[in-house]
């Protein structure tokens, strides 16, 4: 059976990133909202209760019955955690008299406290938290304080001992942040030498157990699969591909907005990975349906049922297809859910099929976060150029003209791009890896309603300008835009203006996320 430890996720925005830091200790998780706390955890190694954004005296907060498992179970309970915790246990949670937010020190811990085993003195821990505990439930002692936080961290661990029961251990900071200098030392403390992981998730593990499970779901069944040339689609394929073969048919839709040559460069991938594709040029109805629209989100849509539209023709040329599958990631899976009561974001892979495609749906990825899906990639002998690509988004550079789409104006940000992306590949950084490695996204954007006077050489030009976007990040939750060099903007501008009619300036947008998107549309 395999070990599992369960995040009982309040509605914090870092939930996912502590699944990420577990998952990294080889230990597999699942994160579920507060309120489905699993009837059968035979399987259950350890629970943790994240973050959230409301107080524990708010009317609407969330609440669970830590009788389900406290006591049975190793618990660690993470800012908001630790607040209910405390307050349901006969603790004390007040209103802090200024909000702790940011980073401190732990001035004092106990270092017989095997949650800090190795921390070394004045640790430095980030807060984020409006209330404050005051005072703790019986039979928990304090093992942690910082100069402005009493009861940094509280724990039971000596009590439970004598009582022969699983311990329980509150943090008032949050370990799963970078900010957490010891962060990660904290949850495998936690997860490997007081749960007892035998740290048995590997990327190697995940192939060899999916592949025989696909052998079993899937037996002689045809399947269908629609590739975008991005790493979760890729990985899925060679993943089905090694399971079930030439049952496999992979559909590529080129809606004409793709990077510069990309179609043909990403077809030449495949093929060499002996995958069966079957590669569609549909920019031609793409541009036609788009002609004058300059809404985002209409565009956006416009994409979509198109894509449908396209992949369900090629789709019913396939005889005896019974099931489509989808590239779908865990991260995917829980922006979908509904924790809050308002869903956070619904992912295009995430929420059924058309019904007139009367298909089963396969998503083998659906348990991975996107660095586990390189792994994967990696571990399947797959190309570095395929497993190291940035994310892009769906629609493409239709989401990065703003305005309306024509081929002219996407070729034109194509050029722009294709310079812009070259350059990060070309350009080494200090440790010897290129530029490209360092960022999490980077594109350029068309701002085509945007006009703007330049001079070249004698003549006055009236063109429009190209932003470029270029940010580092870990999920993409939150973004910083990446420093790159002066000395490399500077090249990269000059070719730009120098190479690309229609183009006569260039930016760079330093705009973090939050509070800006990555994308600019």
């Amino acid at each position: 059976m395999q070990q599992k430890i369960i995040i009982l996720d309040f509605g914090s925005q870092t939930t996912q990133l502590i699944g990420r830091r577990i998952r990294e200790l080889d230990t597999f998780c699942e994160i579920f909202p507060y309120n489905k706390y699993p009837e059968d955890d035979s399987d259950v190694i350890g629970v943790i209760l994240s973050g959230s954004p409301y107080s524990v005296h708010d009317n609407e907060a969330f609440k669970v019955d830590l009788n389900r498992f406290i006591g049975r179970l190793p618990v660690l309970g993470i800012c908001y955690g630790a607040q209910y915790i405390s307050n349901t246990l006969g603790g004390k949670v007040e209103k802090a008299n200024t909000r702790e937010y940011g980073r401190a020190n732990l001035h004092g811990f106990d270092a017989g406290c095997p949650l800090f085993k190795d921390f070394v003195p004045d640790s430095q821990v980030w807060m984020s938290h409006g209330d404050t505990i005051t005072a703790i439930p019986e039979g928990f002692n304090c093992v942690a304080s910082t100069a402005d936080v009493k009861f940094a961290a509280y724990s039971n661990y000596v009590q439970a001992s004598s009582l022969n029961v699983s311990p329980t251990f509150a943090v008032q900071f949050h370990p799963e942040v970078f900010h957490t200098v010891q962060g990660s030392l904290l949850l495998k403390n936690f997860v490997v030498d007081i749960c007892g992981s035998r740290k048995e998730w590997s990327a190697a593990s995940f192939v060899e157990t999916t592949v025989e499970e696909l052998k079993k779901q899937l037996g002689n069944d045809r399947v269908i699969l629609g590739l975008s040339g991005g790493v979760d689609s890729s990985v899925c394929a060679v993943l089905l591909n090694k399971a079930i073969g030439k049952n496999l048919t992979c559909i590529f839709v080129d809606h004409g907005m793709l990077r510069k040559n990309e179609f043909n460069k990403v077809m030449d991938s495949y093929s060499s990975l002996g995958l069966n594709v079957v590669g569609i040029d549909a920019s031609e109805k793409f541009f036609r349906d788009l002609a004058g629209v300059e809404d985002p989100e209409q565009k956006r849509k416009i994409i979509g049922r198109d894509f449908v539209e396209v992949f369900n023709v090629e789709a019913k040329k396939i005889i005896d297809a019974r099931w489509l599958a989808q590239g779908t990631i865990y991260p995917d899976r829980i922006e979908s859910l509904n924790i809050t009561g308002k869903v956070i974001k619904s992912h295009h892979n995430v929420g059924g099929l058309p019904k007139e495609m009367h298909l089963k749906l396969c998503e083998p990825l659906q348990w991975l976060f996107k660095d586990e899906v390189r792994r994967v990639g990696y571990q399947l002998g797959m190309p570095e150029n395929l497993i190291k690509r940035h994310p892009f988004p769906g629609p493409g550079l239709a989401v990065r003209i703003l305005g309306d789409i024509t081929p002219e104006k996407v070729r034109v940000l194509q050029e722009a791009d294709d310079i812009f992306i070259e350059g990060l590949h070309s350009w080494k950084a200090e440790d010897g890896q290129s530029l490209y490695d360092h960022v999490w996204q980077a594109g350029a954007v068309l701002l085509s309603s945007v006009r703007s006077v330049g001079v070249m050489g004698d003549e006055r030009t009236y063109e429009n300008p190209v932003a470029l976007r270029a940010v580092t990040s870990m999920d993409a939750m939150t973004a910083d835009w990446a420093h790159l060099p002066y000395e490399f903007l500077a090249k990269v501008s000059n070719e730009i203006i120098n190479k690309v009619k229609g183009v006569n300036r260039v930016c760079y947008d330093i705009s973090s996320k939050p509070p800006a998107t990555i994308e600019w549309e």
